[in-house]
């Protein structure tokens, strides 16, 4: 059978990146310029800048990757991008020069949702099987999917309000230690205890997960200790406020596994390289007996090489898209 090779574009968000995916699996070359010095300084992404920066760094990804791989366009057999979900202006850098190499180079031209791609992230090393059920953490989504089968979707819970990792900047921007805040907050976790009583979050039996209220509480904690002149010890609030996101998203998960009559759990998303959730996720499923597996680290935050796995799989099933093809901001799986 003829190999499949996908020249595939990511540019989401803020990392501007390239990657050639040959049969849904193999990572032949991967590019990715980030912009986090630059959105440091804000402490969060400021959309505008991110546009800029990926017609500044578009070309030179794609043409890095090339020639990193040792191959030209002609040997490509298809293009794929994210069309959403997304920041709009920086989805639609990548793709208008997508469609711009699908038109000059007669190439198929494959869309892919941005949470599909982490989710074929964990088939870049490892092939999934089905039915499973995909839990995807990051600084936009908090979703758990069923999947019965190859490329097929079933949005069975989500958050109602912040994604997970948008909490975790937050509350790092409260307590003032630095973004992003997931990676941050993960290492301070890990040197404190658990000190400052939070809420758990819409504790009930839904698969549903909400944050905003946490998010409230430790601001309204950090203002009342300010205002009393307490000392509040970052490592400890860091370790309690992780303590209770850990609890909440892996009751719903097992919940979800357990009430589908499902065996197998992947994790994806950039969260998925939080240290206490993998942990916690993986000594659960080793007690109830269900496989678990989750991406390398440098295949957990955004890249153009999940997008490339997602992509084959789709190219198969005969999904393709016109030279009109626009920027989704928000889609629902």
């Amino acid at each position: 059978m003829k190999d499949t090779y996908i020249l595939a574009i990511e540019s989401s968000c803020d990392e501007t990146s390239c990657a050639i995916v040959k049969n849904g699996q193999e990572d032949i070359a991967t590019v990715i310029l980030s912009q986090i010095d630059i959105h440091t300084n804000f402490g969060g992404v400021v959309p505008e800048i991110a546009s800029r920066q990926h017609i500044k760094n578009i070309t030179i990804v794609i043409e890095d990757c090339l020639k990193k791989a040792n191959m030209k366009i002609e040997d490509i057999d298809a293009i794929a991008v994210t069309y959403g979900p997304g920041l709009v202006g920086s989805l639609l850098v990548g793709l208008e020069a997508a469609k711009t190499l699908s038109l000059i180079y007669n190439k198929p031209l494959i869309p892919v949702n941005h949470i599909i791609g982490h989710i074929y992230a964990n088939n870049i090393e490892k092939k999934m099987e089905y039915p499973l059920i995909a839990l995807v953490i990051s600084g936009g989504h908090t979703e758990l999917i069923l999947m019965k089968d190859e490329y097929e979707f079933e949005k069975i819970g989500g958050t109602l309000d912040d994604a997970v990792g948008e909490t975790y900047d937050k509350v790092a921007r409260v307590i003032d230690v630095g973004y992003p805040g997931g990676p941050v907050i993960d290492k301070l976790s890990a040197k404190g205890s658990y000190e400052y009583d939070l809420p758990i979050p819409l504790n009930d039996n839904s698969y549903n997960f909400s944050f905003s209220g946490l998010k409230s509480a430790v601001i309204n904690l950090a203002h009342k200790m300010k205002q009393r002149n307490e000392k509040l010890n970052k490592e400890n609030l860091a370790k309690s406020f992780q303590d209770v996101i850990v609890e909440s998203i892996t009751k719903k998960t097992i919940k979800a596994l357990k009430d589908k009559n499902v065996k197998r759990l992947i994790l994806a998303g950039g969260v998925a390289a939080n240290q206490g959730i993998r942990n916690k996720l993986e000594e659960i499923c080793k007690k109830e007996n269900i496989e678990y597996n989750f991406p390398n680290i440098k295949y957990c935050t955004d890249n153009a090489t999940m997008i490339g796995a997602a992509a084959y799989y789709a190219y198969k099933k005969g999904i393709t898209a016109t030279i009109d093809l626009n920027a989704v901001s928000n889609e629902e799986l």
